[in-house]
């Protein structure tokens, strides 16, 4: 059973279980700060969120241990790290996850390798979205901005997501629009098959780079998650590349298929990649024709997922259909 957090959402705590953000760039977090209380949203910073040396926050322990403070208090509605980076993994050996009550925790990149941790270890859902310093701009576009109707969602109702009308291809950190996001490329969810697809199942992914990491470790344990909390039911994954080649995307995947994460799967979303650097004639469509071919089953790519945003809001457990039709995608989500 798949336990859903249940709140209204009016504070938001702000920590940082991967990196900091470096002093030059404190401004980011004030400007997301007074753009939340304008909408309606208070917000708590923790220390993590203002240092940053050798590539993370803090040491692993005191970034447990912020994580820990948030979540236990009932002031603070949900979490919202400022952004991913490299080295959240350390820390998760020092979480106590019986100890983790449900409130959401929202946010991408490195942080899905947390996500995904909580939701597998303790069955409770966790969600892939867009992070704090994201959400600075006066306006937000209606991709992202369906963050807070997905997680005020009630357990037992469905929330429909649709794809964007249009994404971004490069960040533009100099120069942000108004909703931050420079949206110039027209969006196009693809079939492997070229047809319409159309599938469901529970919702398990993140982030390739990171998550791959967890297979082996007492944080991956995807069987033990299928037998205590979905027992019976099929797995959507939805996997972004940030970083990888095509080859090194190639042996994640095979890794996590040796490990047993893709039985009983009944589809693959893989976003939007600035990465997928091909080797040679290997390219990333060459990859997911493979998969496709290995398992068995729909492969759609290019949705708005990831490192290219905008991007929907995924719900790690949450039961998913898929509809993905002339380069359009719907994404209903029961919290069941």
């Amino acid at each position: 059973m798949i336990k859903y957090p249940d709140r209204r959402l009016q504070t938001v705590g702000v920590t940082a279980p991967s990196s900091g953000v470096p002093e030059a760039l404190h401004h980011l977090i004030h400007d997301s700060a007074v753009r939340q209380n304008k909408r309606g949203l208070a917000v708590v910073a923790g220390e993590t969120v203002w240092t940053q040396k050798h590539a993370k926050s803090a040491a692993a322990r005191k970034r447990a241990t912020e994580l820990h403070t948030m979540l236990s208090d009932d002031s603070i509605d949900f979490i919202m790290p400022p952004w991913g980076d490299e080295l959240l993994l350390e820390m998760l050996e020092f979480l106590d996850f019986s100890s983790i009550p449900k409130k959401w925790i929202l946010g991408y990149s490195d942080v899905s390798a947390l996500l995904l941790a909580i939701t597998l270890r303790t069955g409770i859902a966790t969600a892939h979205g867009t992070n704090f310093v994201d959400i600075r701009g006066e306006k937000m576009d209606e991709t992202t901005a369906r963050f807070l109707d997905v997680l005020q969602t009630a357990p037992g109702e469905t929330v429909g997501q649709v794809s964007s009308a249009r994404y971004q291809k490069e960040w533009r950190h100099d120069a942000p629009s108004d909703s931050v996001f420079h949206l110039t490329e027209k969006t196009e969810w693809k079939t492997i098959s070229g047809k319409k697809e159309v599938f469901e199942g529970r919702l398990l992914g993140g982030c390739i780079d990171v998550i791959r990491h967890l297979v082996g470790t007492p944080f991956g344990g995807v069987d033990a998650f299928r037998n205590r909390h979905i027992p019976g039911d099929p797995v959507v994954w939805y996997l972004e590349n940030c970083e990888l080649t095509t080859t090194d995307l190639k042996r994640s995947l095979v890794q996590m298929k040796y490990a047993g994460w893709f039985e009983n799967c009944t589809g693959i979303l893989f976003g939007r990649s600035a990465a997928n650097m091909p080797v040679g004639d290997y390219t990333s469509r060459v990859v997911y024709e493979e998969l496709a071919e290995d398992l068995d089953i729909p492969v759609v790519f290019d949705i708005d997922c990831g490192h290219q945003p905008p991007q929907l809001t995924f719900v790690n457990g949450a039961w998913a259909e898929i509809d993905v039709a002339d380069g359009k995608g719907i994404v209903h989500q029961t919290f069941r």
